[in-house]
């Protein structure tokens, strides 16, 4: 028998690798879609034989289009992006910052100069849809066209119509600072071919109708998965790991899959509802950051029904197991200040003694108001501590059905190494796991917070 050449071996084994290589890659760098784990059986809206999971619940269906509209835009969480601290509602201008640099989001009030006034409805489906705003430009997918291309034409209609309704603003939100090659827009053309499917939302025949809304309002309009779901490498959603927790802006957003350890599978429906209406649920901890900005401006004005679609979804969401999070502890402490843990900062307890106990109490347990209670919480069972420091650093204040509910910034009074120390304390013990957060962390933390 005739032996190959060592040279010709050798490249045939480096062609082997290189396919190998080249099909972790493509694997990798091309996951499934945000519905593909509910498997085939989809068909068009028109061929649907149970109720239409799109537009508005049955009780507002006789509503006019802005009146439809409003409810669609608060589902599809529009205010919350398009409006800076301290802004004008929609008038664009609040910062996002990445990896690659901060992008500002856009006036979308219907002033014709600087917001979206001279859009036809042409236009503005092309930009929800396609990501490409009117003058031909390509948007980032900070605005989460990969998630509305889903919408529906006609509620991406009624959500002009809504904008439309609005005060008109002149406002022109600040320009973006992205590195080179990020800065170049065209770039996302490519992205948009892989990523953004460019698709209706399609009914699966073989799931409950409640299913289907559900699907709809978490995949299309509240674009769960833009904050929950971790990206790859092209910052595109790995939905291999669907809704498993990301760190997005600075905050932590947590498992929201089957996993009854680190995602939501230990929750009632009683519970999940009443956490995504109200920002809280007992036993859960309050909502905090970006999430406790959405249930205020988005989940709390969903209908009853709509709500249970949607945990009906959840429910349907593969477990995946985060592996740095511990099980919750639950059960308070004792309402007493107690000796400080072996090599925490004593600092922490003193600042918790003196800024925080009359709210949060000794025990976790406030006397005040549930949203302060911190037994619990997620957050504060996440030994990474980053919502807990962010949380100290920016502050909060809530708009909910017992009233304002504050929780004031100490940012300004209290020094990195500082804020450090009394998360570590929080953690420590309220937490199933203490954190080690130290001054350096917090200030990348301080800076991503900061606008």
């Amino acid at each position: 028998m005739t032996q190959l050449p060592s040279r010709s071996r050798a490249w045939r084994v480096a062609g082997l690798i290189v396919l190998v290589v080249l099909a972790i890659a493509v694997w990798y760098l091309l996951p499934p879609r945000a519905l593909s784990f509910a498997g085939g059986g989809t068909v068009s809206l028109a061929d649907y034989k149970g109720p239409s999971p799109v537009g508005v619940p049955a009780e507002l269906r006789s509503g006019d289009l802005v009146t439809r509209g409003r409810y669609l835009t608060q589902a599809a969480d529009c205010e919350v992006c398009h409006t800076r601290e301290g802004g004008e509602p929609f008038a664009g201008g609040r910062a996002f910052k990445t990896p690659f640099g901060v992008l500002y989001s856009p006036n979308i009030t219907a002033d014709p100069q600087t917001g979206i006034g001279a859009w036809t409805d042409a236009d503005f489906l092309r930009a929800v849809h396609k990501g490409i705003a009117r003058n031909g430009e390509r948007l980032y997918p900070a605005f989460p066209y990969d998630s509305y291309t889903l919408i529906s034409d006609d509620d991406v209609l009624a959500i002009k119509a809504y904008l439309f309704s609005l005060p008109v603003v002149h406002a022109t939100a600040p320009a973006n600072s992205l590195r080179f090659p990020f800065n170049q827009r065209w770039l996302m053309a490519i992205w948009a071919a892989f990523y953004s499917p460019d698709q209706r939302f399609r009914p699966h025949e073989g799931r409950s109708a409640d299913w289907n809304r559900g699907a709809y309002l978490a995949e299309a309009l509240a674009h769960c998965g833009d904050c929950h779901t971790p990206r790859n490498l092209a910052q595109a959603l790995n939905n291999r790991r669907k809704f498993a927790g990301a760190v997005t802006a600075g905050w932590r957003a947590y498992n929201i899959t089957a996993d009854p350890v680190t995602g939501i599978g230990g929750w009632s429906d009683a519970e999940l509802a009443e956490y995504l209406h109200s920002g809280h649920a007992a036993g859960r901890g309050p909502a905090s950051g970006p999430m406790a900005e959405e249930i205020d401006v988005s989940t709390s004005t969903l209908t009853a029904a709509d709500l249970q679609a949607l945990v009906t979804y959840l429910r349907s969401i593969p477990a995946v197991r985060t592996r740095d999070l511990p099980a919750s502890k639950t059960a308070p402490v004792a309402d007493s200040p107690g000796p400080i843990q072996a090599g925490l900062d004593p600092r922490g307890k003193q600042i918790f003694a003196g800024a925080c106990v009359s709210c949060h109490s000794w025990s976790g347990v406030s006397l005040l108001t549930n949203y302060a209670t911190l037994t619990g919480d997620r957050a504060v069972n996440d030994p990474s501590a980053i919502n807990v420091a962010q949380i100290v650093l920016s502050g909060e204040l809530r708009h909910t059905a017992e009233g304002v509910v504050l929780m004031p910034s100490f940012g300004d009074a209290y020094s990195d190494t500082e804020i450090a120390a009394v998360a570590n304390y929080v953690t420590a013990r309220f937490g199933a796991v203490p954190s080690h957060l130290t001054a350096k962390d917090v200030a990348g933390l301080r800076e991503l917070s900061s606008h």
